[in-house]
């Protein structure tokens, strides 16, 4: 169980399994509600207190249209919530004496450099895990677009100007973090999926969980991932996150994540066996830098190791990590350790709030008998807002051509092929009707459409098709263009890249 240290910390005396049992038909009707409300198709939501699992149940149906429904056992991908769930794979390993949070990454894995080399020589597990290392956030995620492999992503985060200086910010980085969990893995000799299953999800009875997509392929019962297309949920996306398995790519049910919660709570013990050091798994949950503001009362939030730590109005204090793939995923786990009390919401939509809306009230409900505010408000307009107001303004900038439209030079202007050292080579060919952008190590293609002169418009993915982001080319004094500036991959400076001679 949680040390009593943790537990003294403004312990809710009010907080017992029979009043956690007590509230549990009211969460069901506010998930009912807010799933007609949204219209979110799939939901699963497990609640542990102490070490017992009071609640396992699925909402909804596993694909819009369809009839079969979700249940505890079915398999959802829980985006980033992996971080966390990674976080307790690297403390086995540091619990075992493999390694340390404060391990040199250049000694475990010295193809993973930064840009700055006093940064590479000091760069720890730690650093990656809590995104001190000054990586801007995004860096690596267009590279994962373009189908770059996980071990060529991280060898060309070297090229990366640092957003920051070295631990001195806080900035969310998925292939960060990823670089913190496979050097973790090498230590142990073995791949970061290997660990993971020997180290957690095999202990604990995770049976239905993997942080390798080929296994999730495997699996009969899935919830599908949904985007809005026309205002309506459709099973339109398929999200591959291999690449940055760490951070993002684990795929669970409520039942196994129930587990996980279990052993969170009891603090590294399970079904009576100490599988983890109590020290070592409380060390995940230790403030590390400073990340941001709670939105429910204006406290400063911290990022720990692969956590979130907050705290409410009240002084609790809060573990907690959400999850959201934009091609149609979404989840959360919230933990108030000193009440000895977690729950898990997983849904297969985006974007959407009712996860974090769930979990809100859900701690509502337990500790002042009703909700506080609207959460379903407050969430779902922060996850509508995190696409809507950019997509919006690009959807109208570009709606309308400019007037007169400058032509576009002879296609013999803009062929050929344009490189850097991160983005590697992109080639602009000749299509059907049009030109075309050819990137990554598959050569994806991109259609472009003609804005103005020498602007113009891909569209770089399903997960927005109707937004369209400028490609310029610059024109040298022989009237041909001596560079190519993809916006949409303009992460410090990287989307400007030469003409290969």
């Amino acid at each position: 169980m949680v040390p009593s240290s943790v537990r003294a910390q403004t312990r809710d005396p009010q907080v017992t399994e029979e009043k956690v049992r007590a509230v549990l038909p009211e969460l069901e009707k506010y998930i009912r509600d807010a799933q007609q409300k949204t219209g979110v198709p799939g939901v699963a939501v497990g609640v542990v207190y102490k070490d017992k699992v009071l609640y396992l149940k699925g909402f909804g149906v596993r694909e819009a249209g369809k009839t079969d429904p979700v249940t505890e056992d079915t398999v959802f991908q829980i985006a980033s919530l992996s971080k966390a769930v990674g976080s307790t794979v690297v403390a086995a390993l540091v619990s075992d004496g493999v390694v340390s949070w404060d391990a040199k990454i250049i000694d475990l894995d010295p193809s993973f450099q930064l840009r700055e080399p006093y940064a590479t020589s000091q760069l720890t597990i730690r650093d990656l895990y809590c995104h001190r290392s000054g990586l801007p956030g995004d860096a690596g995620n267009e590279l994962e677009e373009l189908g770059y492999t996980r071990d060529e992503i991280l060898r060309r985060l070297r090229y990366m100007p640092p957003a920051t200086s070295f631990r001195s910010t806080y900035a969310y980085s998925n292939f960060g973090l990823t670089g913190g969990g496979v050097a973790a893995a090498k230590a142990a000799g073995k791949s970061w999926e290997e660990v993971s299953r020997e180290k957690l999800y095999g202990p604990l009875g995770m049976t239905h969980t993997s942080s390798l997509h080929a296994d999730l392929l495997k699996e009969t019962n899935v919830a599908r991932l949904h985007i809005k297309v026309d205002g309506k949920w459709a099973a339109k996306a398929i999200r591959q996150p291999d690449a940055q398995s760490p951070a993002g790519g684990v795929s669970s049910t409520a039942k196994d994540m129930a587990r996980w919660l279990q052993l969170q709570i009891g603090t590294g013990k399970f079904d009576g066996r100490q599988l983890i050091k109590s020290e070592v798994l409380l060390e995940t949950h230790t403030p590390q830098i400073v990340s941001g503001t709670n939105m429910d009362t204006g406290n400063a939030s911290f990022y720990a190791l692969g956590w979130v730590i907050q705290y409410d109005a009240a002084g609790r204090t809060i573990w907690t990590h959400s999850g959201a793939f934009s091609k149609g995923a979404r989840s959360v786990a919230t933990i108030y350790p000193a009440d000895e009390l977690g729950i898990v919401v997983l849904a297969n939509a985006f974007p959407s709030g009712l996860p974090e809306a769930v979990s809100a009230t859900f701690f509502d409900l337990v500790h002042n008998g009703k909700p506080q505010r609207d959460h379903f408000a407050l969430f779902d307009s922060l996850f509508e807002s995190l696409f809507g107001p950019a997509n919006k303004k690009a959807i109208e900038t570009y709606a309308t051509p400019p007037a007169p439209v400058s032509p576009a030079l002879a296609d013999g202007a803009y062929l050929g092929a344009y490189a850097n050292n991160y983005l590697g080579t992109v080639r602009i060919v000749a299509g059907k009707i049009g030109l075309v952008l050819q990137a990554g190590p598959g050569k994806l293609n991109y259609p472009l459409k003609h804005w103005n002169r020498d602007v113009f418009l891909w569209y770089p993915g399903p997960e927005s098709p109707a937004v369209p982001t400028p490609v310029t080319f610059i024109i040298g004094p022989d009237g041909k263009a001596s560079q190519l500036f993809i916006e949409a991959m303009d992460i410090n400076g990287q989307g400007i890249l030469e003409r290969v001679p």
